[in-house]
């Protein structure tokens, strides 16, 4: 059993396993839905290479899940394995590049979507590997319910080759992957705790290819970004010039780009992932506002 492989195990009552249809593959995950009422609106968490669903859910103090979080604030999570990890590893071997992971994702939140409500719109949530889907998935996105887009550990020019053993999230190299020990939990690091596991070849090809891809991709985008780079992030230059050069790339939305600080590349399982999930929501909640949702009385 691989790390793409293994079960995903929610770390609280709160979260519960999903697996959806996505045109033919099944995708797994994990979702947390408000206790009450329909969700102010829905987030779709995409994980980095190597990693899970459970990013998004971590395992090492209670604080770090993004989905308790969300959902105690009244937004649905639908966290997803990527296809090629997961339930769809079997069938999808390979992976699949960004354009059809973008598909594939889109038809299991269809799926999802089915019979329920996901509130005022959509907000897509990418780390490393899942921000650069993320961003595909919304320069093609075609429904008018994707409000916004917050990426993490996701840059346009790397720091580092990703062609190496190490790779584009940087599976030999504590420093990239990491940062300083310190940021996080120590039960992090435990025997079945979270670690980098193996890629599908197919991200591993088309990791070289994002700069050349990035500059077509951003243009498209139509909705407000918000990136994150954490104080230590290793894998992606984010010195004044290539922040600029990020942002001039937005060329029909805005853009925010923000510091964590006391962050390795792996925010969301740091001490420092509720103060980064906190601004996510804020960021969400921005969204809504610049859509004129307004909260109904007694939310």
């Amino acid at each position: 059993m691989t790390e793409r492989t293994r079960p995903t195990p929610p770390s609280s009552p709160e979260v519960r396993p999903v697996a959806l249809d996505a045109g033919g593959v099944t995708l797994s995950g994990l979702v947390a839905e408000p206790a009450a009422g329909p969700p102010r609106a829905t987030l779709v968490a995409l994980h980095g290479g190597g990693m899970r669903a459970d990013y998004f859910d971590g395992r090492a103090h209670p604080d770090l899940s993004l989905l308790t979080l969300a959902a105690g604030l009244g937004h649905t999570v639908l966290a997803l394995d990527r296809p090629g990890y997961g339930l769809s590893a079997p069938a999808l071997p390979q992976g699949l590049p960004l354009a059809e992971q973008a598909t594939t994702v889109q038809a299991a939140l269809k799926t999802f979507a089915a019979g329920r409500s996901l509130g005022a719109g959509v907000l897509l949530v990418g780390h490393s590997y899942g921000g650069k889907l993320a961003l595909t998935a919304a320069a093609a996105w075609e429904d008018d319910d994707l409000i916004g887009l917050d990426v993490s550990g996701c840059g346009h020019r790397y720091a580092a080759d990703p062609g190496t053993p190490s790779g584009d999230q940087g599976h030999g190299s504590r420093k990239q992957n990491w940062g300083s020990l310190r940021f996080y939990p120590g039960a992090t690091f435990r025997p079945g705790g979270f670690g980098t596991g193996d890629r599908p070849p197919a991200e591993v090809h088309e990791a070289r290819l994002w700069p050349g891809m990035f500059p077509a991709t951003a243009a498209r985008v139509r909705v407000p970004v918000r990136v994150t780079f954490a104080e230590e992030e290793h894998w992606w230059r984010h010195d004044e010039e290539s922040v600029a050069s990020l942002v001039a790339a937005f060329t029909s939305t805005g853009v925010r780009v923000d510091r964590q600080p006391d962050a390795g590349h792996n925010i969301s399982l740091g001490w420092a992932a509720r103060s980064y999930h906190l601004r996510v929501l804020a960021f969400a909640e921005e969204c809504l506002l610049r859509r004129g949702h307004r909260p109904a009385a007694g939310d």
